[in-house]
């Protein structure tokens, strides 16, 4: 039934049709509020539940390899170039470029962090460096099937290059050989 085209000649009728549109708007609310309610928790189950899925994929990452990359944190700060120059343009024990730092610490952060602060503070530095290695290690260690030695070679050219292969001659290679070397024998 329409409410719109009732239309009556006696008074009553109109009262009663008058009534019952305003009834059935009522109910047709009420049955709109409930099917929003219902979407409302159905959708805050499917947020809460990613949410959960979210929340606990890093942790169980950083649980995969936390001794070995605490090691690999070291081992890196370990092998870092050693310039001789206070003003190299490199950050803190593990000589970090400030472009890096910069995307590095708000990834980490959620704020970004001056050369000066890193350069001056050891466990901030440490604490960002730890959340970019532990990321790489795990996605390493996953791709190289658990392969330990293959993912500490891999993370330490990814470190020196950007690319986690190539890193077989020159500099590069004995970087990646000092770094493991280090590894080694924090492990």
């Amino acid at each position: 039934m329409s409410c719109s085209h009732a239309v009556t000649d006696t008074e009553p009728k109109v009262q009663v049709l008058s009534e019952e549109c305003a009834l059935l708007s009522t109910i047709d609310a009420n049955e709109q509020q409930a099917e929003d309610r219902n979407m409302r928790i159905l959708l805050g189950s499917f947020v809460l539940s990613i949410g959960l899925a979210v929340e606990l994929a890093p942790a169980q990452a950083q649980t995969t390899a936390k001794p070995q990359v605490t090691a690999m944190v070291e081992a890196l700060r370990q092998a870092a170039p050693k310039t001789g120059r206070s003003n190299d343009g490199l950050y803190s024990d593990w000589q970090v470029k400030p472009g890096t730092l910069a995307v590095w610490s708000k990834s980490c952060l959620k704020r970004q962090v001056t050369p000066a602060q890193f350069d001056r503070n050891l466990a901030l530095a440490r604490q960002v460096i730890t959340c970019i290695v532990q990321d790489e290690f795990n996605q390493r260690l996953r791709l190289n099937a658990n392969n330990e030695s293959s993912t500490v070679q891999a993370v330490a050219c990814w470190w020196m290059t950007g690319k986690d292969r190539g890193c077989t001659s020159g500099a590069t290679a004995n970087y990646v050989r000092t770094v493991t070397r280090y590894y080694q024998k924090l492990r």
